[in-house]
């Protein structure tokens, strides 16, 4: 065979015409997401006030392998899809490594990260259903952004809680996101109950993705013709994401890859299980052996140091229950610049999967993420977002390792976004003015002390 290109293109005709849902192929599936109510299996009249109908029937299905994919979103999908998978050649040479490594980059639409991919389906959902206004959070702004696009497209108000140090150290994002027509309110906020109540609690503190997501769940379920949707954790998300390791697998087939490590950021789990799903579930037929890979900021270490247990999804505790790793929801993080990766907890198929043993899990410091960033910056010549940053971190080391034993490895990573609305973040490190705060026993034994009790549920 030729030398394999820097970018391999699939072409339009090869862009995936479903969606794969990893939880038929699992031996055993995850729990199931309770009423807190009642302590019992979340139903779909449950889930139906806060979310869009056809997004519930997805989210509680376990028995279909595959959804067709709208053509609607499809023709959206289009526009920047099918995305690149890259040979870092440059890369490979700098680091004198044996190893051969790609990356998957969804950095190409408007929105800059992958979040456009579930962003697209969700608000068509929302459409076709009637409603009229949305609410969401958003961490870093990749969601928030992708969502403003996604509801300018079909003409859908919105409402974006955006994480108040995010807010603070992105205000170019926040300036896109109202340029698609979205409303930005930093959170905690004084707009709802459960902000003004986080606020009382925690004077000055500069919020999380749980504070987000129980403000805007606040307002969809107290706004006529409203839903709220969510960016990455829910299985429904992870699904749509899906598109990026289906399309990953078909250009690895295509050139004769077989990647031996696979390696993705991880925070709520919707990019790190759309890239690997595909391959994850030949890996539980046995067709495979990839050595899987989530890495997450050492500052806010769910799967790493986190409890598999019963959650909420907020801080405001107002979701149902999810069985996940978990840091507790109360659990707010530092404010370090990986703001997408700034979740308390983990989706629950993945920490599932993590808790059977088929995937390894690895925390890292910001600083080291950022050397691992500006590295790749200056081989590559693309400024990766610090949330993916994280996945090229140890996708360095494992190519270093490569170096020393002499093993010549494939090495497949998720560049999940572009970093040029974190110029502050990498200010930060090229000043020495960035700290890496890595919680202590009793840090998390804060967070751990607000999981719920679950016989009191009965």
């Amino acid at each position: 065979m030729s030398k394999i290109p820097y970018k391999i293109y699939l072409s339009e005709d090869e862009l995936p015409t479903q969606w794969m849902n990893i939880r038929p192929f699992m031996k055993e599936l995850p729990e199931p997401m309770l009423n807190p109510a009642t302590g019992k299996p979340c139903t779909k009249e449950d889930l139906l006030p806060v979310f869009c109908e056809d997004l519930v029937d997805q989210e509680l299905n376990v028995t279909d392998k595959y959804f067709d994919i709208p053509g609607e979103i499809l023709d959206f999908y289009k526009m920047y899809r099918p995305s690149p998978l890259i040979r870092a050649y440059t890369l490979e040479k700098a680091l004198g490594t044996p190893a051969k490594i790609y990356y998957k980059f969804e950095g190409t639409n408007t929105s800059g990260s992958h979040k456009l991919n579930s962003a697209a389906a969700q608000v068509y959902y929302a459409k076709k259903q009637g409603l009229t206004h949305l609410t969401t959070e958003t961490g870093a702004g990749q969601w928030g952004t992708a969502l403003s696009m996604a509801c300018a497209f079909y003409d859908m108000q919105l409402k974006v809680f955006m994480v108040k140090v995010s807010a603070q150290q992105k205000p170019h994002r926040k300036a896109v996101i109202e340029t698609y027509g979205g409303l930005v309110i930093p959170s905690p906020s004084d707009t709802t109950e459960i902000g003004r109540k986080i606020l009382e609690n925690n004077p000055g503190t500069g919020g999380s993705l749980g504070c987000a997501i129980s403000e805007a769940i606040e307002v969809a379920t107290h706004t006529p013709d409203c839903r709220y949707v969510l960016g990455s954790v829910l299985n429904h998300v992870l699904m749509h994401q899906t598109v990026i390791g289906l399309e990953t697998k078909k250009a690895c087939e295509k050139y004769d890859i077989n990647p031996d490590i696979i390696i993705g950021c991880a925070g709520g789990g919707s990019n790190l299980g759309g890239l690997i799903t595909p391959f994850m579930a030949d890996k539980i037929s046995g067709k495979n052996d990839i050595h899987f890979i989530a890495v997450e900021p050492a500052s806010c270490p769910s799967l790493t140091r986190g409890k598999f247990a019963y959650d909420f999804g907020d801080t405001g505790k107002t979701t149902p229950l999810m069985k996940m790793y978990t840091l507790g929801s109360g659990f707010i993080p530092s404010a370090n610049h990986a703001g997408g990766l700034r979740y308390h907890g983990m989706n629950s198929v993945l920490s599932k999967l993590y808790d059977d043993g088929y995937f390894e899990a690895r925390s890292v410091e910001q600083t080291k993420v950022f050397e691992a960033a500006t590295y790749f910056a200056k081989c590559e010549g693309t400024l990766p977002a610090p949330e993916s940053s994280h996945a090229i971190r140890v996708a360095m080391d494992e190519a270093i390792k490569c170096k020393e034993t002499g093993e010549a490895k494939t090495i497949l990573f998720g560049l999940t976004g572009t970093g040029y609305f974190d110029m502050t973040a990498y200010q930060a490190y090229h000043n020495k003015t960035m700290t890496d705060y890595i919680p202590t026993d009793e840090d998390l034994e804060k967070g751990f002390a607000t999981l719920p009790d679950l016989c009191a549920l009965k």
